[in-house]
């Protein structure tokens, strides 16, 4: 699965913290969008879809949330509770947030602008995008 996390530098002193994000420097890709999501319901799940081409480093500056993530052939849950790792999330994967604790606000970096044609919404779609990836793989 071609998901990691990355951690971040924090640097601080006793008047508090600062993370900085730097593209091609600790952010392995050019960005050029950035949103983020806050006072997300409870028992709400959020992004169900995948992306064709799309990269993305996911943060929970504040707060906690889950990230289910799915390949099409491994399944993996990441925490995301500390504002200092981001989820680096490339190529085809199917990806869905949840649990988001009260206060929660998830950031995310993108590579590119909004592109609907990008996205992948059915999950079924998306597994017929993996096998044809990977039939062309082999």
């Amino acid at each position: 699965m071609n998901v990691k996390i990355i951690p971040f530098q924090q640097h601080g002193d006793s008047r508090g913290q600062l993370i900085a994000i730097e593209e091609k420097i600790n952010v392995p890709f050019e960005f050029k969008r950035v949103y983020f999501m806050y006072e997300t319901k409870k028992n709400v799940r959020r992004g169900l879809h995948a992306h064709k081409k799309l990269k993305q480093i996911l943060f929970c500056v504040h707060g906690s949330c889950k990230v289910h993530l799915d390949d099409g052939m491994e399944q993996r849950e990441v925490l995301l509770d500390k504002p200092y790792y981001g989820l680096l999330i490339e190529g085809l994967v199917w990806r869905e947030m949840y649990d988001f604790s009260e206060d929660a606000v998830l950031m995310v970096i993108a590579s590119d602008f909004y592109d609907e044609s990008d996205y992948i919404r059915d999950y079924n779609e998306f597994l017929k995008e993996v096998s044809v990836k990977n039939a062309k793989e082999k």
